[in-house]
């Protein structure tokens, strides 16, 4: 559950990941300070908000021991828009159409949706009623009062009247108790006509790209298509339509680029990809690499984006850049994009108590989503603890034997473990069965692979 920032301390924010991420206290303890020095600065004195700027964070460490996902949680902690790009992609060649600005726009979409989406949460009773009274409406059309007829004020005591409401009421409470949902009724649903667009001549960045497309999608007609569709569909499809007529989406705009300002994330992955070597003669490929480094250098360091929701400014974004640095060093970087990223973390490789740990422990755990999935078949599924443990020395024997690709090696095993299980069920194996993973069952099915090293198939 989200909680204001106010309300977590470092220690917390530790507690809040250590429920998901098993061992990296170094680089959990900085991203912990780094998302509370956010609320410092949010309530310093206001002559020193702006001065003051957020540590980002460089964390090195190998594939699949916690980066991504650390900061992942760090962002669901604080309700943060969160993006993660990978530093690589803007060296492709050919890669048209994609800046690094493009990681900032992302960012803001990010924003708008999730700001979006609490507005509606929060007007969504009101958007009921109406969707209500609008199906009723098609149901049961309201008699117009009988102004001006003899005996009658303005519809007041007209017997047509109160019949049509009693009626209505009638079905209000079908509707709102799901009697209703399979009928069918004929509604109105707006179409966008809006077609492809090609673009003939030289590239166009993303920016122009999304304003051509807004602008003219803004000129073309909205089509409205009648569509036969039952209550519950249409509750839905009606629903959406009024709750986004409820919605202000100016003030989305304005709240969707405070928060991506103050509080957003962008994560770059494979940042050691763009280093480039000091020691060489600074041609080839080194020359693409420094030239999206120094693309990146003011992004980071503090710039204006223009983006189709506004101007933002990224001067407190929180950066986090990883990479595995296996041949080029965090000190490849040019050194002004080095200062800019002064706290950095070294991941520590994982160990076969680290693999049962992660087994065991976090809530999302590989083996509690399995009993999730075998629950729905009404299979009962458990994991014996010396089975656990057998899989935690499996994986890292692999991983140390064929290439180490760190926790994800527990999903391959782990699939190829349940594999049989997963096809059988419910053909073979039927409802209310009891499954349950012992170490021989694990050493059977996956004692023979590792001898073989038969994980070609399941190197990521």
């Amino acid at each position: 559950m989200t909680q204001s920032l106010k309300d977590l301390t470092p220690r917390q924010i530790v507690t809040e990941l250590d429920q998901y991420i098993i061992g990296q206290n170094d680089a959990k303890r900085n991203v912990a300070i780094a998302l509370r020095n956010r609320w410092r600065r949010m309530n310093s004195a206001a002559d020193m908000q702006r001065e003051i700027t957020p540590n980002n964070i460089l964390m090195i460490g190998a594939t699949g021991v916690g980066k991504t996902e650390i900061a992942r949680r760090l962002a669901k902690i604080a309700d943060a828009p969160f993006i993660k790009v990978e530093a690589s992609k803007f060296t492709e060649v050919g890669y048209v159409g994609r800046d690094v600005e493009s990681m900032v726009r992302d960012l803001v979409e990010q924003a708008v949706t999730m700001v979006r989406t609490a507005k509606k949460e929060s007007v969504q009773v009101q958007a009921q009623q109406l969707v209500e009274d609008a199906i009723l409406d098609i149901l049961i059309p309201p008699v117009k009062p009988t102004n001006g007829h003899v005996g009658f004020e303005s519809g007041k005591n007209d017997p047509d009247a109160e019949l049509n409401e009693r009626t209505r009421e009638r079905f209000r409470e079908k509707i709102r108790s799901g009697e209703m949902d399979d009928r069918k009724i004929e509604i109105d649903v707006q179409q966008n006509s809006m077609p492809n667009i090609g673009v003939m001549g030289g590239a166009i960045d993303d920016l122009s790209m999304m304003n051509l497309q807004e602008m003219i999608g803004g000129m073309m007609p909205k089509k409205g298509k009648k569509r036969k569709v039952t209550i519950a569909e249409a509750r839905k499809i009606m629903l959406e339509d009024e709750a986004a007529k409820l919605i202000d989406m100016d003030e989305v705009k304005e709240e969707a680029i405070r928060k991506a300002e103050d509080a957003g994330i962008i994560f770059i992955d494979e940042i050691d990809k763009v280093a480039s070597s000091r020691s060489g003669n600074g041609g080839g490929p080194d020359v693409s690499r420094e030239g999206v480094q120094r693309d990146l250098l003011p992004i980071v360091e503090g710039s204006a984006v223009t983006t189709k929701h506004g101007i933002i400014h990224t001067d407190h974004i929180l950066f986090i850049a990883a990479g595995a640095f296996h041949v080029a060093k965090p000190s490849d970087l040019i050194p002004e994009l080095q200062g800019r990223f002064p706290i950095r973390v070294e991941l520590q490789s994982l160990s076969e108590d680290d693999f049962y740990q992660i087994l065991k422990e976090p809530k999302n755990a590989l083996t509690k989503q399995y009993v999730a999935m075998l629950a729905a078949e009404n299979v009962e599924l458990s994991f014996q603890d010396d089975a656990l443990r057998e899989l935690a020395r499996i994986a890292f024997e692999v991983n140390e034997e064929v290439e180490n690709i760190g926790a994800r090696r527990l999903q391959t095993v782990l699939s190829h473990l349940m594999n049989d299980f997963m096809f059988d069920i419910p053909d073979v194996i039927g409802a209310n069965a009891h499954v349950v993973v012992t170490k021989e069952l694990v050493a059977e099915k996956l004692n023979g692979l590792v001898k073989n090293r038969d994980f070609s198939q399941y190197i990521l």
